[in-house]
């Protein structure tokens, strides 16, 4: 019995479209538990954090990626191959400062936010997303790199893109290593 080529694709949007929905409930029910959007925001951030220091065992294992040199070799890697592998999107990356260590993502789709319209009125301070920032937070500490992930924009709350910054904590390492 043979499967048609295009099912496995069909199961990769079906789970994506399940993944996304059930991260709308999950910020819904938050919206319940919290009056304040800054405890759901510090909520997802905590979740996207946990799932960050996990997923980047995955993440190193399948990509087969080496050590990256710089800082701006990471968010090229963070934006070309772990958006790409988990999330289907390449978000472009530019750097925001001139010592190196501050770069955004700007993402000219969402897939999170596929079902989402707008944000309610109340919820006007309300980061939907916020689970990546501690997504990439807690996996770039994993990797001993220390970092503040913040939304700078967010096409839910009326700007013209969705842009991630991301800022390096600790200049990079001058010494060389012995092979």
């Amino acid at each position: 019995m043979s499967r048609s080529p295009g099912r496995k694709q069909e199961n990769n949007k079906i789970s994506r479209e399940l993944f996304v929905l059930t991260y709308g409930a999950l910020v819904a029910q938050l919206c319940k538990d919290y009056e304040k959007d800054e405890d759901v925001n510090t909520c997802l951030d905590r979740m996207g954090y946990g799932i960050g220091i996990r997923l980047i065992d995955d993440f190193l294992a399948r990509s087969g990626v080496k050590k990256c040199r710089s800082y701006s070799e990471t968010a090229d890697m963070i934006a070309q191959v772990a958006f790409k592998m988990y999330l289907g999107v390449t978000p472009s990356v530019s750097c925001t400062s001139a010592a190196g260590n501050e770069f955004s993502l700007i993402l000219d789709k969402n897939p999170l936010v596929d079902f989402v319209e707008e944000l309610p009125a109340e919820r006007a301070s309300l980061c939907y997303c916020n689970l990546l920032c501690g997504v990439i937070r807690g996996a770039l500490e994993m990797v001993h790199l220390a970092a503040e992930v913040t939304f700078l924009q967010d096409r839910l709350k009326g700007d013209a893109v969705t842009e991630i910054g991301i800022t390096f904590l600790r200049k990079p390492e001058d010494r060389k290593h012995k092979r």
